[in-house]
């Protein structure tokens, strides 16, 4: 089975456009979280996020054409996307190829996207036409197409990025998307890998975005008791919630001969992937961490790795009390005292939900091919739920040059990858 290594690391979010500049502020203990200013938050607990500031959707695309047609969330994908390809320079090596090999190139060349399977706020439109007709749905009806965009349908579509990152850049090879919730983006990636490794593919563009940061997505995660009061702090004593962040990650992967034909540097390595569901309901968690645990050892399992081979880990660490504890449990389960350093983002740039597990792939890699593991800059008391966890507040090595990245979503799915990092 070929190699599969890693040439393009994409992303975006509140913390920075880049993942070399979203890592120093994670190093630097600065935290993107802030009172939201997209719309009025104080009815919610907290009203924080970490809202990607100056937002301009038609620079990042570099058309504004295109805005027409997309999300917000599409836009920070496509962005993401368009950063990894660039840095692959997948389309630079096409151009240069003849009519025949660059056609083949392109079918060789496949995307796989995660992403939410819809933000609430595409229905907004409609409410305008709600309060103007009541409850009359027959002039609803009659009035619909002369009030709601008629592009509602193709904004609404959670498949936008891939649509339109392949289109522009003539990805033409296997492609899926996947939305399942905060796992999506990691699925993805995993999905991208067995395309490689079964030969479907030469080359992939992995993509995970989301933008949740909207009133009514809020108001249902507030009423639900996820939303922290004031702090994002994960596996801290005072844990109560998260805050939502936005944004998008995205990684290119290739087979190892494709990456020598085309003398690329190489970033890092895939080495494996799991998922795992534990099925208790749409909030509830094992408080053994059974779903978490099989995850990972299903990705040593595929990466034929131990539990010592691993250099850090980056937990989902979502600062609500039953996973940080159920997701602490899990892995002193794997890893027991020899548990490797452990950090989390969260605290800095939110919850991505489905860019969340790819976007901690992303600056993850990064941290690790810098030797380091960000400190989680607000920790201050370990709670005594995730008593032996192998947390701290400052930076520190990592023990080895591999990366374990961890993401849970509602309905109980947990995912887990590894990368091994090349300088």
């Amino acid at each position: 089975m070929s190699r599969v290594v890693i040439t393009g690391n994409g992303a975006i979010c509140g913390a920075g456009a880049i993942p070399c500049s979203i890592l120093d502020a994670l190093l630097s203990g600065r935290s993107a979280l802030a009172p939201i200013t997209s719309f009025n938050a104080e009815p919610f607990r907290g009203g924080l996020a970490a809202e990607v500031l100056d937002y301009d959707g038609g620079k990042l695309l570099g058309d504004r054409k295109l805005l027409k047609l997309v999300r917000r969330s599409d836009v920070f994908g496509i962005y993401a996307g368009t950063q990894a390809i660039e840095q692959a320079g997948l389309s630079a090596w096409r151009e240069m190829l003849v009519d025949a090999e660059a056609a083949q190139y392109s079918d060789q060349t496949g995307c796989y996207v995660g992403s939410g399977g819809g933000s609430a706020q595409v229905n907004y439109d409609f409410f305008p036409l709600m309060a103007e007709t009541q409850n009359d749905l027959s002039m609803f009806g009659r009035e619909l197409s002369n009030m709601v965009n008629p592009m509602w349908l193709l904004r609404s579509l959670p498949n936008g990025v891939l649509c339109h990152l392949s289109i522009r850049h003539q990805l033409k090879g296997p492609n899926g998307c996947i939305t399942n919730h905060a796992t999506s983006g990691l699925l993805s990636l995993i999905e991208s890998a067995w395309a490689l490794r079964e030969g479907d593919a030469q080359r992939v563009v992995v993509v995970g975005h989301e933008a949740p940061i909207e009133p009514q997505h809020l108001l249902y995660l507030d009423r639900a008791g996820l939303i922290s009061k004031d702090i994002l702090r994960p596996f801290d004593e005072k844990h109560d919630g998260f805050f939502l962040g936005e944004g998008a990650a995205s990684l290119v992967l290739e087979t190892e001969m494709s990456a020598q034909e085309r003398g690329v540097t190489v970033l890092g390595e895939y080495l494996g992937g799991g998922n795992a569901s534990e099925g208790d309901g749409l909030f509830l968690l094992r408080r053994d961490g059974d779903g978490l645990s099989r995850a990972i050892e299903f990705a040593l399992a595929d990466a034929q790795l131990t539990p010592a081979d691993v250099g850090m880990i980056v937990a989902h660490g979502d600062g609500t009390q039953e996973s940080d504890a159920s997701e602490a449990k899990a892995l002193l389960q794997v890893f027991g005292s020899e548990m490797p350093p452990v950090t989390g983002f969260k605290w800095a740039v939110g919850h991505l939900f489905a860019a969340a597990g790819l976007f901690d792939l992303a600056i993850g890699l990064e941290a690790c091919r810098r030797r380091v593991v960000p400190g989680i800059s607000n920790l201050e008391q370990l709670a005594d739920s995730c008593a032996g966890l192998n947390v701290s507040k400052q930076a520190r090595p990592p023990r080895s040059d591999v990366v374990l990245v961890l993401c849970r979503g509602f309905a109980g799915t947990n995912a887990a990858v590894l990368l091994r990092a090349i300088r």
